[in-house]
């Protein structure tokens, strides 16, 4: 266990995989700022502070959803079906994972 942890670590991609995340993270936290600063500034003033921290909460706990549920489905890898085909380099066993990132990839 603290062998993968430890190669987890020293892994370039994984680091540089964990700084694209933080800076996506920190766009988008700053855009649901910006977002919900205008839309409570349309409210009477009493409302705005109490507005504005329950929509930072719900954008908070909808990314961390968002955020577990990638991290469920990159862990779907046990193979759906089996088109039957072989070949060198390629394989025709389609798990939960890839039919997802493939229909994904068509929208």
């Amino acid at each position: 266990m603290l062998d993968g942890i430890a190669a987890l670590l020293t892994d370039p991609a994984a680091w540089a995989a964990f700084v694209t995340l933080v800076v996506m993270e920190v766009v988008l936290g700053i855009d649901n700022l910006i977002f919900i600063s205008i839309l409570s500034n349309k409210l009477p003033p009493e409302h705005r502070q109490r507005t504005r921290r329950i929509g930072i909460a719900l954008a908070l706990i909808m990314r961390l959803g968002l955020l577990a549920t990638i991290g469920w489905i990159v862990g779907l890898t046990a193979p759906v079906f089996d088109l039957g085909l072989s070949g060198e380099g390629f394989e025709t066993a389609f798990s939960w994972r890839d039919l997802i990132l493939i229909a994904g990839g068509l929208f």
